[in-house]
């Protein structure tokens, strides 16, 4: 299935880039909502065929910037290098399931 990696400002095109389907987590350390979010999406990494790219915004914060990161956890779902979708804050694994599904099922994908 899926992975869980820690992503840098640096590798950060490479990773959206050809990879598939990548779900960017944009956190931070301090943050209580991304710590609780975390299981969650090491559980979706197990049972979907998805790349989740954690981006710790306190050392890595030049993307975020560049996306318009204003709050976090933030998500932004991409397809082969292409954003598909964004969501803020934290939310219930069926939810975010849904999310991730509704796009990666879409016929346009």
């Amino acid at each position: 299935m899926g992975e869980v990696r820690a992503v840098t400002d640096g590798d950060f095109e490479a990773t959206v880039n050809g990879n598939g389907w990548v779900l960017v987590d944009f956190w931070a350390p301090w943050c209580g909502p991304c710590k609780a979010i975390a299981p969650t999406l090491e559980q979706v990494a197990g049972e979907r065929d998805i790349l989740i790219a954690k981006v710790d915004t306190d050392s890595n914060p030049m993307n975020a910037g560049r996306l318009g990161v204003r709050g976090i956890p933030a998500l932004f779902l991409f397809n082969e290098g292409n954003l598909v979708s964004q969501k803020n804050g934290a939310m219930p694994k069926p939810q975010l399931l849904k999310w991730i599904d509704d796009h990666m099922n879409a016929e346009d994908f």
